[in-house]
């Protein structure tokens, strides 16, 4: 089977927040530190921080702690506070490649007293004869649906 013939679904996922527009894509982005889990890591050191460079062409990455910085892709679309598209480069055996282009696409949309969140990881075909296999991963309990609800309890007055 071919990269051109595999055409996983997008992983999508949704949640409210009971914060303010500014305050949830402020949470996401400057605050991704706050919520993203230290075990979700690339780099061969332990992770320290998680950090986003907020500006479209601005770094998506991780500081170990020996110091070290591992990228995981870059910020390709920034419009606080409604939108952000990040570029995920991390392969399916969770290693930075910077010739691997998959998307991370969140909105925010005012709801009710809240903020929906919605995001979506597309382009999952770029991983070829593994997509369906790296698609399990961040759509299990521990892949993007978690790590909403972990961004969400940080967001929440």
């Amino acid at each position: 089977m071919t990269a051109s013939t595999i055409r996983p679904a997008p992983v999508r996922r949704s949640i409210v927040v009971k914060a303010s527009l500014e305050r949830a894509f402020e949470v996401f982005t400057a605050g991704f530190d706050r919520w993203w889990p230290k075990t979700h890591s690339v780099g061969a050191a332990s992770q320290k921080r998680a950090l986003m460079e907020l500006k479209a062409g601005g770094r998506w990455y991780e500081v170990g702690e020996d110091g070290s910085q591992t990228q995981w892709g870059e910020v390709m679309v920034w419009e606080p506070p409604h939108r952000l598209v990040l570029v995920w480069s991390v392969d399916a055996d969770w290693n930075y490649d910077p010739g691997l282009h998959t998307e991370v696409e969140v909105r925010f949309t005012p709801e009710g007293d809240g903020v929906r969140v919605d995001l979506e990881h597309r382009n999952l075909e770029a991983y070829g004869e593994r997509a369906e296999q790296v698609r399990a991963k961040i759509d299990n309990p521990n892949g993007w649906g978690g790590l909403l609800r972990m961004f969400a309890a940080e967001a929440e007055l």
